[in-house]
């Protein structure tokens, strides 16, 4: 009797082992030239739409970044955050933290060219990965990253999962942290992903106004804001401001490049979430460690990979979407 219950404990540990080690590896589930027999061409269909629409629209690559990386945080990359709201359920697209996100429009384009040639077969997780690749590469004419492919969409997408899993401009970094980790993601890559998000793309005045009008209640600034940046940012941005932008990156914010960490460097970041990257030992270093272009584009390659196979859903999970904006 003991060592049936020695063997069915150690038949129980070992199905749990099994189950978390499946949970953590499952982006291993994707691969390369997944289209191959399928939709041969894939990818350089996807390169040719993509590069069409970012030469039309120069903002497009921080655009796709944004929405790939906020759709990565909310169920993994599933592509929920493209599904449109319906009159039972608010979608993520409709929460606060993703009302400004764009590009819709372009995952769409590609996937209703591929249904006419694949029907049924890339999935809109996958399209986004790979758009979302090409628009950041286009410049340099050169993937920066590797894209794996095999995703699958997901069904469910929920405004109300959207807060608690989108890091917010206003954390500090143990917060930052916490969120990165619940993801599978570390330190290093948060500092990564923070400076390959906003090295591209605006701000909206009202995510880091508090910082210029009101940091501790009593309406101040946030001294460790660099005085000149503060000075210009208000006559940009009122208190009560919601819709004027201003760059991320001054200066350099159609140009992926790494000089957020130039200016981070100076306390010119943006909001509190990139301020607070210097307040923590580690994540300083690696803010220095940065500052080398090369540096930045090796890291920022891994941590990109890292991020694509987050909560993928793979096999026979989910579904291949005829329409993104739609389940089947």
């Amino acid at each position: 009797m003991k060592s049936t219950n020695s063997s069915l404990n150690l038949l129980l540990v070992s199905l749990l082992f099994f189950g978390v080690f499946a949970a953590v590896c499952q982006g291993d589930n994707l691969r390369k030239n997944f289209y191959k027999h399928s939709c041969y061409g894939v990818e350089k269909l996807v390169w040719n739409i993509t590069r069409t629409h970012v030469l039309q629209n120069p903002q497009l690559p921080a655009k796709l970044l944004r929405l790939h990386f906020h759709d990565c945080f909310v169920r993994g990359c599933d592509a929920s955050l493209l599904l449109n709201s319906t009159a039972k359920f608010t979608a993520e697209k409709d929460s606060p933290p993703n009302v400004f996100l764009a590009g819709f429009d372009v995952i769409e384009d590609i996937k209703a060219k591929l249904e006419k040639i694949c029907p049924k077969t890339v999935s809109c997780a996958d399209i986004l990965a790979l758009a979302t690749r090409d628009a950041v590469s286009f410049q340099l004419q050169r993937p920066l990253w590797k894209v794996l492919t095999g995703r699958r969409d997901g069904r469910v997408s929920l405004a109300s999962e959207v807060l608690t899993n989108i890091p917010n401009p206003a954390s500090n970094f143990t917060v930052l942290k916490q969120n990165f980790a619940k993801k599978g993601l570390t330190v290093q890559d948060l500092v990564v992903l923070s400076g390959g998000g906003h090295t591209i793309g605006v701000g909206h005045c009202f995510l880091f106004a508090n910082r210029l009008y009101n940091f501790t209640g009593k309406g101040d600034a946030d001294p460790s804001l660099d005085p000149t940046y503060a000075a210009f940012l208000r006559k940009k941005c009122s208190p009560t401001d919601t819709t004027t932008t201003v760059e991320m990156d001054p200066g350099s914010s159609l140009k992926f490049d790494n000089n957020y960490y130039v200016n981070l460097k100076k306390n010119r970041g943006l909001f509190t979430s990139d301020a607070t990257l210097l307040t923590n030992k580690f994540s300083r270093k690696l803010v220095y460690e940065l500052l080398d272009s090369e540096d930045f584009f090796t890291e920022f390659s891994q941590a990109m990979k890292r991020l694509n196979s987050v909560g993928v859903l793979t096999g026979k999970a989910g579904e291949i979407r005829k329409k993104c904006s739609v389940v089947n």
